[in-house]
């Protein structure tokens, strides 16, 4: 068979497949397997949720209002490390002559001779001051308050205030807290960080016998104000 056989044989095929297809469009392979224009035509978009097996979409954020109630997780810890060295040394040396002196006589001061001469005063002083202190210091608070809204801005952040008090027998434990956070910090189980409050004031008082036991009382506090000692 000749090459316009061929050629002749091609072009009829052609025709053939486009009568067969009707009037339904062609489409083309292309690189992205999401179409913007399907859904038009009756097929589905190739998206997160309807193909993937561990998408979970996002929560919805709470509308928070006023008198809501969103539990604070404090977690404060400070360190500070202090250290401390001082050195003085003091050397002094005099040496005075007194070369002339005075006599009262009849309410007038008059010239005093200094028969055994003229007295002379003479010393050194050496003194030397060391001193060294050192001072490490860790502090740490970790609980969970309930804070009410009391407020808020016309910027969309909330004032926060909290007051807890436990009481077990004669000893008392006193929590307070105030401060300003932002709605996008409050997490979707309703909880914030201390750490994103803003203007935080935290209050913490024990009362009882093991506070009593381990205060100090006024008579060391004067001591180691004035440090006689």
């Amino acid at each position: 068979m000749t090459l316009a056989c061929f050629q002749s044989v091609g072009r009829m095929t052609a025709v053939v497949l486009l009568l067969a297809g009707g009037s339904s469009a062609a489409f083309a392979q292309r690189t992205s397997l999401f179409h913007q224009d399907l859904p038009s035509q009756g097929r589905r978009v190739l998206t997160l949720t309807n193909s993937s097996y561990i998408f979970q979409p996002p929560p919805q954020l709470k509308e928070l209002r006023k008198h809501d109630i969103i539990t604070v997780l404090v977690d404060e810890k400070s360190q500070v490390i202090s250290e401390d060295e001082f050195e003085r040394k003091k050397i002094a040396s005099i040496k005075a002559v007194l070369t002339d002196w005075v006599s009262l006589s009849k309410l007038f001061l008059k010239p005093a001779a200094q028969s055994d001469g003229d007295p002379t005063v003479a010393g050194s002083t050496n003194s030397r001051y060391k001193a060294e202190s050192d001072l490490e210091r860790r502090d740490g608070m970790k609980f969970f308050i309930a804070a009410e809204i009391v407020d808020i801005r016309r910027n969309g952040t909330l004032v926060l205030e909290a007051h807890r008090t436990i009481r077990n027998n004669d000893e008392v434990w006193e929590f307070s807290l105030t401060g300003i956070i932002r709605k996008e910090d409050v997490k979707p189980n309703n909880t914030v960080l201390s750490q994103n409050i803003v203007e935080l004031h935290i209050y913490k008082r024990e009362r009882g016998h093991v506070r009593d036991a381990t205060k100090r009382h006024w008579g060391t506090k004067l001591l180691d104000m004035f440090k006689p000692f």
